[in-house]
């Protein structure tokens, strides 16, 4: 099953709420950890939005190795699959947190549900066009008028981003059942597909390294793997969320330094999941600066800007996604983060 890359059916998408898998971790010991009674710790369930894998490496790390028990947390977390809707758990209590993206928070806030962005692990969405070598499809602006495999879900997203542009027409897009096998047969048909994903399964399966165009490096600017939360939440216990943050946040960057507490987690919660594709993903993410690049370099990972949702909301009114009326300062705030690197080391 290709189970990384049908995450993006929750990923761009709010489908029909259905049974999680709660995935209840015990702390590793740390040498550092303030010796604490577990009966005293807040208790925290954390919604991802796919099985277990190295793009929540940093969630995963912070409970094996006692980061979030030193921030006085006893985290849960709640994978995703094709049948939650992780919004529809965060307003109804079943979650504290959730791992969204700025487009389905400014989705949310146009229909008037009252959650709040509080933090954003990926600066860059790890989305990305992949081709064939050695055919000339090698860059997003030669891509024009060629046969390209998008999911229906495109087009509320990055497709209206490429359409504005690059030019793209609807007329070039072909149904994606996400399966590599019609791309690996036609080397002049282009496809989605995930950063940290799919280029493995091509590489695995069809013996070949792709081309790989990531959006985020085109200009399509969303930030993605963020931490929200209801505003309630943030009115009525601010100190909860900081925590939360801050303890994610060390988390991350611990992951980035030495995922293998962390991977022994996912593993057991997701046994698809194999040591390869754990590398692969953590080698891409550093590679491409998924986690550290732009403002995290000096703000720390996590960090937003308003002025980057401003331009990133500001591009999905101009494609129509969005309505030009909402609001996109109810989308998130910038109490939580920002607080420099030296916070977190």
């Amino acid at each position: 099953m290709n189970y990384i890359s049908r995450r993006q059916f929750l990923y761009y998408t709010s489908i029909a709420i259905g049974n999680g898998i709660l995935t209840s971790c015990t702390s590793a010991n740390n040498s550092n950890s303030v010796a604490k009674n577990d009966k005293n710790l807040d208790k925290v369930t954390y919604g991802t939005n796919w099985y277990a894998q190295a793009e929540h490496g940093g969630f995963y790390q912070a409970i094996a190795t006692g980061i979030y028990k030193d921030y006085g947390l006893d985290v849960t977390i709640r994978m995703g699959n094709a049948q939650v809707n992780g919004t529809q758990l965060l307003v109804g209590g079943a979650i504290d947190f959730y791992m969204g993206s700025s487009i389905t928070s400014i989705s949310s806030v146009e229909a008037g549900i009252p959650t709040i962005t509080v933090a954003a692990i990926f600066q860059k969405d790890p989305q990305v066009l992949i081709a064939h070598p050695g055919v000339g499809n090698d860059s997003l602006e030669k891509l024009k008028s060629k046969s390209i495999l998008v999911s229906s879900l495109a087009e509320k997203n990055y497709w209206q981003f490429l359409k504005t542009k690059f030019g793209y027409t609807d007329d070039q897009r072909r149904p994606y059942n996400f399966n590599v096998a019609p791309f690996l047969v036609d080397k002049n048909v282009i496809q989605q597909g995930y950063l940290t994903s799919e280029p493995f399964t091509i590489q695995e399966k069809g013996g070949f390294e792709p081309v790989v165009m990531l959006l985020a490096d085109a200009g399509y600017q969303p930030y993605a793997t963020t931490i929200e939360t209801t505003k309630e939440m943030v009115e009525k216990n601010p100190d909860l969320v900081q925590r939360f943050v801050d303890a994610s946040i060390k988390g991350w960057y611990s992951y980035l330094e030495n995922p293998e507490p962390a991977n022994q987690l996912i593993k057991k919660d997701n046994p698809e999941m194999k040591d390869k594709l754990l590398a692969y993903s953590l080698e891409k993410m550093k590679e491409y600066g998924i986690v550290i690049s732009g403002d995290a370099i000096t703000k720390g990972i996590g960090a937003m800007t308003d002025e980057r949702w401003k331009s990133f909301f500001d591009s999905v009114v101009d494609t129509g996604i969005i309505k030009p009326d909402t609001n996109y300062k109810e989308v998130f705030t910038l109490q939580f983060v920002n607080k420099g690197i030296e916070v977190y080391q």
